[in-house]
């Protein structure tokens, strides 16, 4: 039988070959088809990206829809890249560069996303670590990893979807788990390597993959070994990354245009008073954070990209990005509300497709890189146009007063269902829904089996066990699964079954 590189290896198939009932004679392509096929893909159709559609009579992005875009920048992005000879000999240099590889890391690298955006990751970490004393706590990159590797589910023998090698080191954006070394001084560290400033010592800010996955981290990674530092995503899992980010900048944007959140006059007012006044700002020692000035919160920003990514923040990078933003995006877009007319839509498909493809033709890739970026990444003009555009996101959208009295709702809503199913757990686990206590056996055989330097002090195996299963189960439920099973569990609702939920 003819054998296949390493990275196309299954971990149940060292020849790598494709396994009965796959449609795809490639293994990539074979990846890329179970990744789209599973039940935990199919789930993001129900989990909010930031705006929920709910009220509004508007089809916005959620969590399916954004895979499906990043994947589909993440193919436009490797084609450019393989159709330029020297960008092709680059990536050959680093371990090569697939398709198929990159389009199911792009559909597959949310699938671990819990519900409620990223205040469900934020809330579940905070439980895993302060309820359960889960040292790797919970973060959807790693779950995403342990979704593929552990829960989902493709056959009849083992967990998982038996993904190849390739394909698993695709989807690790950030290649470490939460508390393992990276071999840099402390201001050179990776991307996300950092300890959060606001949680010290809790580890690494973003990670891909628990200490239960780690032997499988290693797998997938090995066949890089001589290509790339251990502590380097691919340029298979740059590719998505960078896709990832584009994604995020444009379409989100989409969505708040639509539903009336973003406005001209405050979105205009704050990039032209900068502009007006980044001389006077930049002549202040300290610019703090919740200065009321107009352009103040976005020369935090520029100082923020000094401090942090010095190898490529630059002023007049900054400025020109700041006007294309202010014209595109301010003026071309926000100008005239969106009233759903056939010219609004227009507009909006315009300013989309535009952006889209000026940042996927600003993608380079280079073999000699700082910590902190990828070997795919965007070059200085258009990295700094998405720093730019995320401002506006994070400053018009997430700081927004409404949207954080949406989140302490959800916020309570997690915490109490997460509550309620362990306590079902303690009381009556053998008439607990059939899912959760597959995961639970899961979890125990794991923390039976993982070294006991990895294990917190004092802290039974069977609460570390009771605990991951919970947050494995509450993560795979889409938005309206954790309401209506929350409201069953607190005797709210009268019926037995309904459309929304069923154990």
């Amino acid at each position: 039988m003819q054998q296949v590189p390493a990275r196309a290896a299954r971990r149940s198939d060292s020849t790598g070959r494709t396994m009965p009932g796959d449609l795809a004679a490639s293994p990539f392509r074979a990846d890329r088809d179970r990744i789209s096929a599973s039940a935990f893909f199919a789930r993001l159709g129900g989990v909010t990206q930031v705006v929920s559609p709910s009220g509004s009579g508007l089809l916005l992005h959620n969590r399916l829809t954004h895979s499906l875009k990043v994947a589909q920048v993440a193919r436009a992005i490797a084609e450019r890249l393989l159709a330029d000879p020297v960008s092709r000999a680059k990536v050959e240099e680093l371990g090569g560069l697939d398709l198929d590889v990159v389009e199911a890391a792009g559909l597959g690298h949310d699938l671990g996303h819990p519900p409620f955006g990223h205040l469900g990751e934020s809330v579940l970490d905070r439980l895993a670590r302060e309820r359960f004393a889960l040292p790797d706590g919970f973060e959807g990159n790693a779950q995403t990893y342990r979704v593929v590797t552990r829960i989902d589910v493709r056959g009849t023998e083992g967990n998982g979807l038996d993904l190849t090698a390739a394909v698993r080191a695709a989807l690790l954006k950030y290649p470490w788990t939460r508390h393992s070394a990276v071999p840099h001084e402390p201001e050179r560290l990776p991307r996300g390597a950092s300890e959060p400033a606001e949680l010290p010592g809790t580890g690494a800010a973003k990670f891909s993959a628990y200490s239960t996955e780690l032997d499988d981290l290693v797998d997938a990674r090995t066949p890089f070994d001589k290509t790339v530092p251990e502590w380097q995503q691919t340029v298979e899992a740059s590719v998505m990354d960078t896709a990832d980010d584009i994604a995020y900048a444009i379409h989100d944007l989409e969505d708040f245009h639509r539903v009336g959140i973003l406005q001209f006059t405050t979105v205009h007012h704050e990039l032209q008073e900068w502009l007006g006044r980044c001389v006077e700002f930049a002549a202040e020692d300290e610019v703090r954070p919740g200065d009321p000035r107009p352009g103040a919160s976005l020369e935090l920003l520029r100082r923020r990209l000094h401090d942090k990514d010095d190898w490529i923040a630059d002023d007049e990078a900054f400025a020109a990005a700041v006007k294309k933003v202010r014209t595109e995006l301010a003026i071309n877009l926000l100008e005239r509300p969106f009233d759903r007319s056939q010219q609004a839509e227009q507009t909006v498909v315009r300013f989309s497709g535009d952006w889209t493809r000026r940042l996927v033709e600003g993608v380079r890739v280079e073999t000699e890189i700082e910590p902190r970026s990828g070997h795919v990444s965007l070059k200085p003009d258009q990295w700094h146009e998405v720093q730019v555009l995320k401002f506006v996101h994070r400053h018009f959208v997430l700081q927004r007063p409404d949207l954080a009295l949406h989140q302490r709702g959800q916020d309570r809503l997690i915490s109490n269902l997460v509550e309620a199913l362990d306590g079902w757990l303690v009381d009556e686990a053998e008439v607990a829904p059939h899912r959760l206590r597959d995961l639970l056996d899961l979890a125990r055989q794991e923390f039976d089996e993982l070294p006991a330097a990895l294990l917190p002090e004092g802290v039974a195996v069977s609460t570390l066990a009771r605990g991951r299963a919970v947050i494995d189960f509450v993560a795979s439920l889409t938005d309206d699964q954790a309401a209506a099973l929350l409201e069953a569990l607190s005797g709210r609702t009268t019926q037995l079954w309904n459309d929304t939920f069923v154990l």
